[in-house]
């Protein structure tokens, strides 16, 4: 069992995740053995979908329909991506949805991106430069814990676009949450209203699943101790902590 087979693993049934860890890498050619994306995808962020189920490496004119996530991935553009980009943003402008002033927070991956690959976590053949986790609030809960405890601080909370989660983690070298936007979510079957997004660099993945192992056990005890001591307490009677560890003996 390789190491990133191992930590999807593990990121999967500490979190009892629901949809498998998502890898994505930025590389300079097509990885050996890797088949190239075919058809079309209406947004970039639908290849994290398509990604659950198996590896493909994508290029710029895979993204073109996506001219926010070109922006965001730093993707070669051409004259009719530019100008995809700049009706959508009057149209956004037009709405108050981004303002020119909203620019400068709309994080762009520091390097020019010439192939995005992207496939399942425990089957990834590159070292992957973010994680994807599609994860609910209880599961996120572990998570931010486990980004305290790593980083020393918590993840920021983004909003669209939620292709910006991917260069925020690789820029910043940090965890970061995306709590997904309206395109993202009309894509993706798979981002519904409950789901998020949690982005892991992939320089921190060992340490950071660590960490979420750990947190989620210590999860699981507590809930216990909560749990009993709610019914305890509701039924008349007045624990004391030490009174409430010793029932769950």
């Amino acid at each position: 069992m390789n190491s990133l087979e191992t930590l999807a693993g593990t990121l999967t049934d500490s979190l009892r995740l629901s949809q498998p860890p998502v890898a994505i890498a930025f590389t300079d050619a097509v990885p050996p053995g890797v088949e190239t994306y075919s058809g079309q995808a209406p947004a970039g962020c639908r290849f994290w979908q398509e990604a659950g189920n198996r590896v493909f490496a994508t290029v710029a004119r895979d993204h073109d329909l996506c001219a926010i996530g070109i922006y965001t991935h730093h993707l070669e553009s051409n004259n009719a991506v530019q100008t995809d980009l700049e009706d959508a943003l009057r149209v956004f402008g037009s709405l108050g949805y981004v303002r020119p002033e909203d620019m400068p927070f709309i994080p762009v991956l520091n390097r020019e991106a010439k192939v995005v690959v992207y496939g399942p976590l425990a089957s990834f053949p590159v070292a992957p430069d973010v994680v994807l986790l599609f994860a609910k609030a209880d599961q996120t809960l572990i998570l931010s814990e486990a980004s305290q405890q790593l980083e020393n601080g918590l993840p920021p909370a983004l909003g669209r676009p939620a292709c910006g989660v991917v260069p925020q983690a690789l820029n910043t070298g940090r965890t970061a949450l995306s709590l997904g936007c309206c395109g993202a979510r009309a894509y993706l079957d798979i981002l519904t209203p409950d789901v998020a997004l949690y982005a892991i660099p992939g320089s921190k993945l060992p340490a950071f699943t660590e960490r979420v192992a750990a947190l989620a056990k210590a999860n699981a005890v507590l809930t216990t101790f909560h749990s009993l001591r709610r019914k305890d307490i509701e039924g008349g009677n007045h624990p004391s902590i030490a009174e409430s560890l010793s029932a769950m003996q």
